[in-house]
């Protein structure tokens, strides 16, 4: 990015690999380059309103915040991410980038339920889009949250996706009102099993009596 600002490039919709950037910068704690790099980008995403780049821009000053220990200005900012988030309508790979790094910073804030619905969607995420290694990275952020019940450790997603299973209705069936793949289903449905101590779906209807969506 540093050699694109050299060469006067101005659109931050261009610069790709900017997050990275800063990204790196935070991980190595060169807090203030950070800032300085993630300034110039804000400006111009914020001027020219491009919400892919304001995502990632507010993914990152989560980031730097978190890094500085300013839980609020962290939460702020990754609030900010989501919402623009959901104004762009491709780059999902960056939405479960941005629910990655809430949950890691939610997890080192001890806010454990959270921290367990950010990565969870992460993870379901990345693996809906064959993000094999991210969605291992989510994972292993997961399995580091402490305190997990069993009710407790399933995502939103597994939710949605156990209640549906509950109520009878086949693995194409809960692919198509969800809008993901058969694959994304009987993998979350395995999990669901693991957490809840169930192995059929009979049990797992058993399980949740009142399932209703």
């Amino acid at each position: 990015m540093i050699a694109d600002r050299h060469r006067g490039v101005e659109e931050p919709g261009m610069l790709f690999a900017f997050a990275i950037e800063i990204e790196a910068a935070i991980t190595l704690g060169r807090l203030q380059q950070a800032e300085t790099l993630l300034d110039w980008i804000w400006q111009r995403a914020v001027r020219l309103d491009r919400e892919w780049a304001l995502a990632c821009a507010a993914r990152c000053r989560g980031l730097l915040a978190a890094a500085r220990g300013d839980e609020e200005a962290a939460a702020a900012a990754f609030e900010r991410a989501l919402a623009e988030h959901e104004r762009v309508q491709y780059r999902r790979f960056d939405l479960a980038r941005t629910l990655l790094a809430q949950g890691e910073t939610l997890r080192r804030s001890k806010k454990r339920r959270a921290a367990r619905e950010a990565l969870g969607s992460a993870r379901d995420l990345f693996d809906e889009l064959g993000a094999r290694l991210w969605s291992a990275k989510a994972a292993r952020e997961l399995a580091r949250v402490p305190g997990r019940s069993r009710a407790e450790g399933l995502t939103e997603t597994e939710r949605r996706m156990a209640a549906l299973v509950a109520t009878g209705k086949s693995n194409k069936e809960v692919a198509s009102e969800l809008f993901v793949t058969v694959h994304t289903v009987e993998s979350n449905l395995t999990r669901i099993y693991e957490k809840l101590g169930v192995r059929s779906r009979t049990e797992l209807a058993h399980r949740l009596p009142d399932a209703k969506m």
